[in-house]
């Protein structure tokens, strides 16, 4: 698990409700535009005028079949995938921490799952602050954690969520992955655990980069670039985009958005030292703790 905190970002809740509106508002501009009206569209899709009336209003989700069948009728199929998209982020992007962090740390892993981690060929991670989670010393991992797990108020054991995080490193030796990660300067900084905890996990940084599944760039403090992000973010192949925030869970879904990130994660990337260059930013703050 990584952290990064997101600024003054909008309750969960209220942002559930705000994109329920924007969907409806989508799925009105696809009537409107195909010049029919509400009572039409009911009768075309066979559904009651008042569940048309309260999809656009942002009262109720469509299934994914309504929005096939909307689309099909409005003459929009391009749409259709776009929308749906739409719908499960609404379901499923603001997942609650505290809610589900009381079931133990398994349910507070959002996309960080076997499953997630087996079907990812590409991986693309940005960090700020903190080394990303597939990297981490068990020492380190568990100096975070421990934090986490009691801010969370969780129930569950420490060494069994550092073990399930040590597990999902294997992904790092599979076949066919690939690990494009960018890193502030400041994430080499930032100390979590003691001095001893945290020149073990620089000098784990250093044996990781060498894996050849794994691309390393680390943004210099103090340099010119032309992109900020304002949190990190995980980008899995290109289906999902990961993000957290103290309070919740936001995983992006909607390939305009996702597309958002990646050229956002572009930006980053340019800025970014790599090779020799960034072994030895990380061999530089490993002599400066000494």
């Amino acid at each position: 698990m990584t952290r990064g905190a997101a600024g003054m970002s909008p309750s969960p809740s209220s942002s559930a409700k705000e994109a329920k509106k924007a969907l409806g508002a989508r799925m009105r501009e696809v009537r409107k535009d195909a010049g029919l009206t509400a009572r039409a569209l009911a009768l075309r899709t066979k559904q009651h005028y008042t569940r048309v009336s309260k999809i656009e209003n942002g009262t109720q989700v469509p299934t994914d079949a309504d929005i096939r069948l909307w689309c099909a009728v409005c003459g929009a199929e391009d749409q259709a995938i776009d929308l749906i998209a739409t719908a499960r982020a609404v379901e499923s992007a603001y997942l609650e921490f505290r809610r589900l962090a009381r079931a133990g740390m398994k349910r507070v892993l959002g996309p960080h799952t076997p499953e997630r981690y087996a079907t990812t060929a590409t991986f693309r991670i940005y960090e700020h602050n903190a080394i990303p989670g597939l990297f981490q010393t068990a020492a380190y991992c568990e100096a975070m954690l421990s934090f986490w797990m009691d801010f969370l108020d969780t129930s569950d054991r420490l060494d069994a969520a550092v073990r399930e995080w040590m597990r999902k490193q294997e992904v790092l030796n599979g076949p066919d992955k690939k690990f494009t990660v960018v890193l502030e300067e400041q994430a080499l900084r930032t100390w979590f655990g003691t001095a001893e905890v945290h020149a073990g996990q620089l000098g784990r940084l250093l044996e990781v980069m060498a894996l050849p599944s794994v691309t390393l760039g680390i943004i210099p403090m103090m340099t010119e670039r032309n992109g900020v992000a304002s949190t990190p973010f995980w980008i899995f192949d290109e289906t999902l985009v990961a993000l957290e925030t103290p309070s919740a869970m936001i995983e992006v879904t909607r390939p305009d958005e996702i597309s958002v990130y990646t050229r956002m994660f572009g930006h980053l990337e340019a800025a970014a030292l790599r090779g020799p260059d960034a072994r030895a930013l990380i061999v530089k703050a490993l002599d400066e703790m000494s």
